[in-house]
Parts: C-alpha cells; sequence; structure tokens
C-alpha cells in the first residue's frame, strides 16, 4: 500500500510546515521522469496484479471467527530480508504489507507477458500458490488467509486474536483498536494525521439495510459512550452518526478491506494516456460486477460495495473543504494553517476519476483523437502553481490538469530523514501525493531511469483498482485476465468509449446500489465504434453491456474476438488452454446476466436466511462464524459448495476440471 520509507514520521502540525516543500520537490521530481521517459515507445505489453488476503482464526468450539493479528511475522518471514524470502522467489511470488496487521498483500515475482497465452492462464496458478505459501509460513492451521473483501463482523465487541480494548491514540475509535495496524509507522501516523488534519475523526455512514425489526429511525444504539478522548468520544452523538446508517468512525474500517487490482505497461505515453481515458467507464461496471461486501460493523448495509466506505476511512478534508458546518458544538479544528490556497474540494482522495488524461496520439491525421475537453465536465478544483508550472514545462493542458488536480492534495505522512532528496535519483516526494491520491484509475509514469531503451525499469503504466476481491482463485484469474484482455482489445481495435465524465461518476453511485448487476442500468456510449460521432447515451443492464444486444457488441464478445485473433487453435495454444479462457468469460457473461450470483448476494442471502438471523439487519457471532465457515469451503473448492455458489454449469465444471 504506497509509499513504505523508513524513518521519522512527523506529527501534523510539523509536516504540514513541509508540505510546500514536498510538493514543488514532487513536482520537479515528476518533470524529471518527464523529461527521461518521454520518448520512450515500443515497451512490451506486461502486467501484473495484486490481492489482499485477510488471515482469519477459526474457534471451532467456540463458534467464532476473529481477524489474526498476531501472524503479521509471515511477512517478516517472507519478505526481502526474511528467512523464508527464497521459499517466495522459488514459487515465483513476492508479498508486501498493507494497512491490517491481519493483511497480506501477494503479487506475482515478476509481471506477466500480455502477448503470451501461456501467461494468462499461469495467473491462476500463481494466485493459488501466493496463498499456499502463506498458509505454510502459519503454525496455527485454525489460521486462514482468506480473501475476503470486508471481514463483517469487524469492531463488533471481540473480532480480533489476541483481543484489545478500543483505546487507541491513533484512530480514538469507538470500535477499532489501534493494534489493528500495520506495526510500520508509516500506517498510525497516516491514521493519525487523517484525523489531525481533518479535525474530527473520519465518519463514515453507510445506508442500513431495512429488514421487519430493524432499529432505523435513530443513531445506531450500539454505538459505545465514552470519554477517553474529550473531543472525539461525542463526535457520533454531535452529528456524525446519521440516523438509519451503519456508522464507523477509524481508517481501519476502509484501508482495512480487501480488493484485487491490476496495473498494465503500456507501449508508450501516448497508448498508456487512451488505454486510462478508456477504462474511466468500465471501472464502475467492474466494481458492480466484483460486488462482495454487504456487511460492515455487523450489520446488513443496504449498497453491495466497499468503496464509499474506503473513501470515508481517509478523508481528511476539514469541514470548510467539505463545504459542511462544522459538527455541534464542536468548534473546527484541525488544519487551521492551510498550506494550499483554501477551496471546497468535492470528494476525498480516495474517490472516482475526475479527469479524462486525453488519447492525444502521433497521428497527424486525427483518426483517434476522440477526446475532446467539454468531456471533462465535473468540478475539478487544481492546484494552480503546479498547473502553470507544468504547462511552462511543457505539459498540455489536459495532462498538466491531472496532476494540478492530484497536488491539491497535503502530503499526510512526511518522514524526516526524507526532507530533502536528490530529484534527478528519486520520486519519494512524487509518490507522496501521487500514491495518496486513491481513485479507480491511476496512471504511473516511468521513473527517471526509465529512459528510452532501458526495458529493466517500468515504462508508463495504468493501474485498475475498483475491482473487490472474490473468495475463490478462480474468481480472481477470470476479473484480472478479463480486464487485461479487454485492455488488450481497446489498444487494438480502438473503440471510443468517451462520454461526459459525469456520467461515470454517476456510474460509481449507482455500483453501490444492492444488487446493482441485476437491478440497475448504467450509463454508457453505444456507439463506441464511432470515430466522430457525438455520443449517443442509453442507460443499459450490465447484461446489455457485457453480453451485448442485438445492434451492439458486447465487452465479452470484443475480448472473445481479440483471442480468436490473437490465441488462434494450434500446437502452441490448446483447446484445453482456450476451453480454460473461455470459462473465465463465462463466469464474466454469467455474473452481468444474473444467471451467477455475486458473491455480496451470496452472503447477504446466506444472513437472511440463517436461522440465527433475527430479522434486524446485525449479524451475529454465531451467523458470521458459519457465514467464514461455508466461504472456505467454496473457497477449497467443497463439491456441494462451489455448486451452491456458481450455479449448476460453472460450479460442474470447476469438479470436472478437478478443482
Amino acid at each position: 500500500m504506497g509509499l513504505l520509507s523508513l524513518g521519522t514520521p512527523l506529527h501534523w502540525k510539523d509536516s504540514r510546515e513541509y508540505a510546500e516543500h514536498v510538493r514543488d520537490n514532487g513536482i520537479q521530481q515528476l518533470l524529471t521522469c518527464f523529461d527521461a521517459a518521454h520518448d520512450r515507445s515500443h515497451d512490451k505489453f506486461l502486467w501484473g496484479d495484486e490481492l489482499e488476503y485477510m488471515v482469519v482464526k477459526i474457534d471451532d468450539a467456540n463458534k467464532k471467527v476473529t481477524l489474526a493479528l498476531d501472524e503479521d511475522d509471515v511477512l517478516e518471514k517472507l519478505g526481502e530480508d526474511g528467512v523464508s524470502h527464497q521459499k517466495a522467489l522459488d514459487n515465483d511470488v513476492l508479498f508486501h504489507p498493507e494497512y491490517g496487521r491481519y493483511m497480506i498483500e501477494a503479487t506475482p515475482q515478476k509481471p506477466y507477458n500480455g502477448e503470451s497465452l501461456k501467461d494468462y492462464l499461469y495467473v491462476e496458478k500463481n494466485m493459488n500458490l501466493r496463498r499456499s505459501v502463506a498458509q505454510s509460513e502459519i503454525s496455527d492451521k485454525n489460521k486462514i488467509p482468506l480473501a475476503l473483501t470486508a471481514f463483517p463482523r469487524m469492531g463488533v465487541d471481540t473480532f480480533t486474536s489476541p483481543a484489545y480494548p478500543a483505546n487507541g491514540p491513533a484512530s480514538k475509535s469507538l470500535f477499532l483498536p489501534d493494534q489493528i495496524i500495520n506495526r510500520h509507522v508509516r500506517f498510525p501516523t497516516l491514521t493519525a494525521n487523517i484525523r489531525r488534519r481533518r479535525g474530527q475523526k473520519v465518519a463514515i455512514n453507510i445506508p442500513l439495510y431495512k429488514d421487519e425489526k430493524t432499529v432505523f429511525d435513530e443513531i445506531d444504539p450500539t454505538i459505545p459512550k465514552r470519554s477517553l478522548f474529550p473531543y472525539e468520544d461525542n463526535e457520533a452523538f454531535l452529528g456524525a452518526a446519521k440516523k438509519g446508517h451503519i456508522y464507523m468512525d477509524s481508517m481501519g474500517f476502509g484501508m482495512g478491506s480487501s480488493c484485487l487490482q491490476v496495473t498494465m505497461q503500456a507501449p508508450d505515453i501516448f497508448e498508456a494516456r487512451y488505454l486510462y481515458d478508456s477504462l474511466v467507464n468500465i471501472a464502475p461496471l467492474l466494481l458492480s460486477l466484483s460486488a462482495a461486501a454487504p456487511i460492515f460493523r455487523g450489520h446488513l448495509a443496504d449498497q453491495d460495495v466497499r468503496w464509499n466506505v474506503i473513501s470515508g476511512a481517509v478523508d481528511d478534508r476539514t469541514p470548510f473543504e467539505r463545504d459542511e458546518a462544522p459538527l455541534k458544538g464542536h468548534p473546527e479544528r484541525g488544519n487551521t494553517k492551510s498550506t494550499v490556497k483554501l477551496q471546497k474540494i468535492p470528494k476525498s482522495r480516495y474517490d472516482s476519476v475526475d479527469q479524462y488524461l486525453g488519447d492525444y496520439q502521433n497521428d497527424e491525421s486525427g483518426k483517434f483523437n476522440y477526446f475532446k475537453p467539454e468531456f471533462n465536465d465535473l468540478d475539478s478544483p487544481i492546484n494552480n502553481k503546479v498547473l502553470n508550472k507544468l504547462t511552462d514545462s511543457g505539459f498540455d493542458d489536459v495532462l498538466a490538469h491531472h496532476f494540478a488536480h492530484l497536488y491539491i492534495r497535503d502530503p499526510i505522512v512526511i518522514f524526516n530523514e526524507r526532507i530533502h532528496q536528490d530529484n534527478n535519483k528519486e520520486t519519494d516526494h512524487f509518490e507522496n501525493i501521487q500514491s495518496t491520491n486513491w481513485q479507480t484509475l491511476r496512471f504511473k509514469p516511468p521513473t527517471q531511469d526509465a529512459v528510452p531503451g532501458n526495458n529493466k525499469t517500468p515504462g508508463w503504466r495504468v493501474e485498475l483498482r475498483p475491482m473487490e476481491i472474490s473468495i475463490t482463485d478462480f474468481e480472481n484469474a477470470a476479473y484480472a485476465t478479463f480486464s487485461v484482455l479487454l485492455s488488450r482489445a481497446i489498444l487494438k481495435y480502438r473503440p471510443n468509449f468517451y462520454l461526459p465524465i459525469s456520467y461515470a461518476e454517476k456510474n460509481m453511485k449507482i455500483a453501490h446500489f444492492r444488487d446493482s448487476v441485476i437491478k440497475n442500468t448504467f450509463y454508457y456510449r453505444t456507439n463506441f465504434q464511432s470515430v466522430n460521432e457525438d455520443p449517443k447515451v442509453a442507460q443499459l443492464s450490465l447484461d446489455q453491456i457485457f453480453n451485448g444486444t442485438d445492434s451492439m457488441e458486447g465487452l465479452i464478445s470484443i475480448v472473445e474476438r481479440y483471442v480468436k485473433e490473437t490465441f488462434p487453435q494450434n500446437e502452441d495454444n490448446s483447446k484445453n488452454d482456450l476451453d480454460k479462457l473461455q470459462a473465465y468469460l463465462k463466469l464474466i457473461s454469467k455474473r452481468a446476466s444474473g444467471e451467477v450470483q455475486t458473491c455480496a448476494h451470496f452472503i447477504r442471502n446466506f444472513v437472511l436466511n440463517h436461522p440465527d438471523y433475527k430479522k434486524d439487519s446485525i449479524v451475529s457471532d454465531l451467523i458470521n462464524y458459519d457465514l467464514i465457515k461455508k466461504l472456505v469451503s467454496v473457497a477449497e473448492y467443497d463439491r456441494v459448495a462451489v455448486v451452491d455458489f456458481f450455479g449448476n454449469d460453472i460450479g460442474n465444471w470447476l469438479i470436472d476440471n478437478g478443482y
């Protein structure tokens, strides 16, 4: 997660003194990188994925599942200097720290070759290796690394092992102990400084699912009353908690959830910008399609995904920036000494993309220049100083606006030992801002040594970030593979997916709705095969978008066409290999049509039909235990469980193919 420097992190009141220094030098580092690599081209299409596992402890005797906080040495053992690092290398995997002490981030050791069918089919095996290597370093076999988007009982009673009280000074949370936070000093400092800059704790309010006996017309009665921290402990009762909502007050509720991310290296900057822009309108669809989080803080939510939970979890904006009044009887505190020009900021620093990058090409005909400035129709405040610096240095206006928008944010964690850097060799200041703008997509420039011809360092990359993590390696491989094959098809066939970006913003909100896959429609450009026509926008179901209509090719068909043309069946591309790829596409297709339920739908129905459920939207310890046991059986491909989860067609295919 982000930039992990070593050293002494500064308190917010000290770090804000260096905020402009970080921004100025970060932009200079960006300019140095662009100067070195703007002509870099013809890079191979390489890609990789990131998965984040939660280590859960299953106590069968007491029918209870908790988050295991005492296995974080797994990362130390498998890390670069660890005693088991060679085991990770031998299995072609790498492990990285994440926000939660119970979390394990895992990636392939090296990028996949996007031009090789074998690499697409190896993805699932590599994911399986990550899980098995992590499990092998956990001595207690009752503790399991599980691909779970959100832990259902996080913040309720005793939900960790070992148990700790919620009285930590970093988060000051009523629900979460600071011991859930990774031990690296960056993470508790990030937690505390977000709260300090904001002037109060983060306030996450997620709509509560309303059942027959749900307490809905008042703030949650389970919110504890406490007097440990004079200001923060009363916030829930001063307006921070909303009626009919699940209230959460700590970064851990968001950054402690898990997801699937995919990063792709494009051939050059122009292709990277076009791919980024094309995926802007695909990202909300993938969020809906991968929905896997219908429970937060022990309550059923009236939504299916985690995105707005994380958005609220790192929202460091002051009341003025949020255009809200301070809490009742709670004077505005926090960023009283601003480090940037005060302005209203419509969104958290974790949210959907606000601007296209522009698809400017080295193409004199302009045939594939689809972008129009009016497509960037959202209110996206900018740092004018940064904008002027970039345009004066040769950036086109659209790309300069992208970075000037990111640079309205303050650096939240500054390490004392990293204040002064060599801008010709280092990028920590740039990444301090870049990597704490967590959006649906991230445009990743090369470093200073990524000059043309130096293929040992990464080139121009696009990171696709919205997808929830799924329970099985089969699903995660399917989503990752589909995303990359679609991206390759986009670069080959040059569809025009541009529409006003405000529609993508609307789609992100729609993607949060309960069962949005089958119950809602999304804004979509139907004439994406047209070059110069104005966009024709319709509201379509995911079934129509992915599986197509009589008058419009679906995304699945585009990928199938690409696969058929790129990987024809021959001695190098066997029928079995292509069948495996087709199974991935079938999962995506059937999830879009509703024939295969989303993980969120499966979890919600499990709770609603559990004998211990009281029709009050509350997920008890027993329900949580039985649910996690069921999900573990799905992850381990139990024959009955996979058919229950995937349905007969895909479930039986998995069984027949040795899962």
